[in-house]
């Protein structure tokens, strides 16, 4: 029955992302707001009550492509050896993203890639989609950080909202560098640099600003 299930959740995970790359490869040739939610379902072949089943908003469509990173800062915690902090843990994971140049860390000047950052930050709509997001990566963080809903989880919820903000402004920052021009071989000594940077005021605070 097992076996089942499984085959059955790879099928489900083959459409969502057949669906979100047809929707992808259409907004990237024609525009966002130029594609219709039917032009999709065409384009996938698929009914669009089968489509909104899988992806409730038009937006979602676009955004599935960081559904595997929706959840990665909270994962990385939990998976981290004992005596390792999750700071420490979340740090290293950043710079290792850097180094591959994991397009999550902005860090990638691979065409498609570009192309993809210019569709989601260049329409409105997306990025407001993308605090939903944002949101829901600070929730398993702090999930991860050992919250548990109760009164006493201010900590842990306030220490996820930076964390998640320092690595979207990291990597926004990275891209609008590429963006400008720069290649992402020329601009990783100072992404790793701001990183280090970042994390250091992560974990000291913000005295520089404490008057």
């Amino acid at each position: 029955m097992s076996g089942e299930t499984g085959l059955r959740e790879r099928k489900k995970q083959r459409m969502y992302r057949t669906i979100s790359e047809t929707a992808i490869s259409l907004f990237l040739k024609r525009g966002f707001d130029q594609v219709s939610v039917a032009d999709v379902a065409a384009a996938a072949e698929v009914s669009k009550p089968t489509l909104f089943r899988y992806f409730p908003a038009k937006e979602d469509l676009v955004l599935h492509r960081f559904a595997d990173h929706e959840d990665e800062a909270g994962r990385v915690v939990r998976g981290r050896p004992a005596e390792q902090s999750p700071l420490a843990a979340l740090h290293q994971h950043f710079l290792a993203g850097l180094d591959r140049r994991d397009p999550i860390t902005g860090l990638s000047d691979e065409a498609g890639v570009l192309a993809f950052h210019r569709l989601l930050y260049g329409t409105p709509s997306l990025v407001a989609r993308l605090f939903e997001y944002t949101s829901r990566s600070e929730e398993a963080l702090t999930t991860a950080l050992g919250a548990t809903g109760g009164p006493d989880d201010l900590a842990p919820r306030l220490a996820a909202g930076q964390i998640i903000a320092v690595q979207r402004i990291l990597a926004l920052d990275n891209w609008r560098r590429i963006e400008g021009g720069a290649s992402a071989e020329a601009i990783y000594p100072g992404a790793v640099a701001a990183a280090d940077r970042a994390f250091t005021m992560l974990r000291t605070g913000l005295a520089p600003y404490a008057g």
